[in-house]
């Protein structure tokens, strides 16, 4: 029964609203996909396009093969294997995803270069010189594909160990009686039916790739984020670089089909019976400690190392910039972080509730396409968001220097509100998962209730989702919170001038290859990002075979 109050048809029309604004950054990337004879454009084409593919190609393939073959490896081992240390490697297994890939590379590269520590101490021990040795380069493509595989990780791991957990209790039993040992049955049985949550996570994995700016930008390796920058900022060409964002929008769009069509024809369902816990295989001996071996390096390599390292140069000669100018960086990093997470929370649960409201095509239309931003790298929607900005402030003070002879300037190009545009749209997705999930579980006999007391829908909204939905809107808006202090090429692209966030002044500064005095920030960037990993840990354990929901 539809209630009489008038907010009914609010949610749904807010939702278009909210699919549309989200959209309208990608429309004008695509916009410019056809216009005119830019010469920078032309120069790109001829000097420098194919290097950008040939990179972005090796980097995803080289992703692709890492961190699908420790996410899915990790999964398995602490899913069905008993090993001594696996139920804190379960968690543990979780910590890189606190670093940002670009935090871990400047660690590395102070550790490894040739004035480094560890080359140092070589020297020192054999007495070599420069050209007496091979020491690997970690400013190279491989050293990229590495330090984006150890952050990166953790999304094949979470969706493989998901899929492990829910796997047919009878298929594996059957592998078993048929004398499969851990690992015939993890290639024969396990990895097949496993493959959509792989494949799923991989494509996540690849749009960060795809997305990253900072540790491709460090180490050299010319990739279409890159030259985004290079072409908006240094070149000062809007168009040339919205050409380039074209080109990777459809490597987003081309990841996002592969995922889908690695699933193929088939169906993989386990069965409709209660969920019986399979016993694990119990490792003993060397094959004990090589499982252990094998879920803690990830861990080590990732986190622990890099951290480690940032922390011993914070301390040792950390950022000499007064406390003061530090907390200011921190309370801008908190204050569009915080917005950010608002912002996005609040046009979640306006498309869950729409969607729960009146479920047709137009909402669940509306919900999908304000989450597709997520796959879309954020120097593409930094394009999106400053091209129809600009386009609107030139028009706007040509028309205001002509009829009142005043200059308006740069009204919304480079400023905090379109910063938090840029961000919401990139992140919108993660409060929505959350917000849908959340809502999903609120039995819709609840709502019935409150209708028949006379309840308009946004005072159900407020009385009776909101208390229950308190878990699944802060933990949204924690991740979104996070995710926005990690991100970094939006934040250069779009941020006003002069404004600095955390992400921004460890970037400066490790360009200016002031690697130690990075670490200060760089090291506070990685410890906001434990607090999503503590709750996903959380979850993780509440998913254990045989726990509670």
């Amino acid at each position: 029964m539809r209630p009489a109050s008038g907010w009914w048809p609010f949610f749904p029309a807010a939702a278009l609203v909210i699919a549309a604004v989200v959209s309208l950054p990608i429309l004008a990337v695509v916009s410019n996909l056809f216009t005119g004879s830019d010469v920078v454009w032309a120069g790109l084409v001829d000097r420098i396009l194919s290097v950008y593919v040939v990179n972005t190609v090796v980097l995803l393939a080289g992703v692709a093969v890492v961190a699908g073959t420790i996410g899915t490896g990790t999964a398995w081992l602490v899913t069905m294997c008993e090993f001594p240390g696996r139920r804190h490697m379960e968690w543990l297994l979780l910590l890189p995803f606190a670093a940002p890939a670009y935090v871990i590379a400047y660690a590395y590269t102070d550790f490894l270069e040739f004035a480094g520590p560890l080359q140092t101490l070589l020297r020192d021990l054999t007495g070599w010189g420069r050209h007496d040795y091979w020491f690997p380069e970690i400013r190279s493509t491989p050293g990229a594909v590495a330090m984006l595989s150890l952050v990166l990780y953790p999304y094949v791991y979470l969706l493989a160990r998901n899929a492990f957990l829910s796997q047919s209790v009878q298929a594996l039993g059957v592998a078993r009686s048929l004398g499969l040992g851990p690992w015939s049955a993890f290639a024969r049985v396990a990895v097949p039916m496993a493959r959509p949550g792989i494949a799923a996570g991989l494509a996540l994995a690849l749009m960060e790739t795809l997305a990253d700016f900072g540790t491709v930008e460090f180490f050299g390796v010319q990739t279409f984020t890159t030259g985004i920058y290079r072409t908006w900022f240094i070149r000062g060409s809007p168009e040339g670089a919205a050409q380039l964002a074209n080109i990777l929008l459809f490597f987003a769009l081309a990841v996002i089909l592969l995922e889908r069509g690695s699933r193929g024809r088939a169906r993989y369902v386990t069965g409709t019976g209660r969920f019986q816990p399979l016993p694990r295989f119990a490792l003993v001996g060397w094959r004990a400690r090589a499982a252990f071996l094998a879920t803690a390096l990830p861990v080590l390599l990732g986190f622990v190392v890099p951290v480690s390292l940032l922390l011993e140069l914070s301390i040792a000669s950390g950022d000499s910039m007064p406390f003061a100018a530090f907390t200011t960086l921190a309370g801008n990093s908190a204050l569009v972080a915080g917005l950010a997470a608002v912002l996005a929370v609040a046009a979640a649960v306006t498309l869950g509730y729409a969607a729960r409201l009146a479920a047709g095509p137009l909402t669940i239309g509306a919900a999908r396409i304000a989450s597709m931003g997520y796959a879309i790298p954020g120097s593409v929607i930094a394009v999106g968001v400053l091209v129809p900005l600009a386009w609107f402030d030139n028009r706007l003070d040509a028309f205001m220097e002509t009829a009142f002879g005043v200059s308006t300037g740069l009204l919304l190009t480079g400023s905090i509100a379109a910063l938090l545009l840029a961000y919401v749209v990139r992140f919108l997705a993660v409060a929505y998962h959350s917000t849908d999930a959340g809502l999903a579980r609120v039995t819709p006999a609840m709502d019935g209730a409150s209708r028949s007391l006379g309840l308009s829908p946004f005072s159900t909204l407020a009385a009776v989702h909101a208390p229950l939905l308190r878990g699944s809107l802060l933990t949204g808006g924690l991740l979104v919170f996070v995710d926005v202090l990690k991100e970094l090429p939006a934040t250069l692209l779009v941020r006003p001038f002069n404004f600095e966030t955390l992400a921004t002044r460890t970037w400066r500064l490790a360009a200016d290859e002031r690697i130690a005095e990075a670490s200060t920030a760089a090291l506070a960037i990685v410890l906001a990002g434990v607090l999503p990993v503590i709750l996903l840990s959380g979850r993780i354990a509440r998913s254990r075979p045989g726990s509670r929901p």
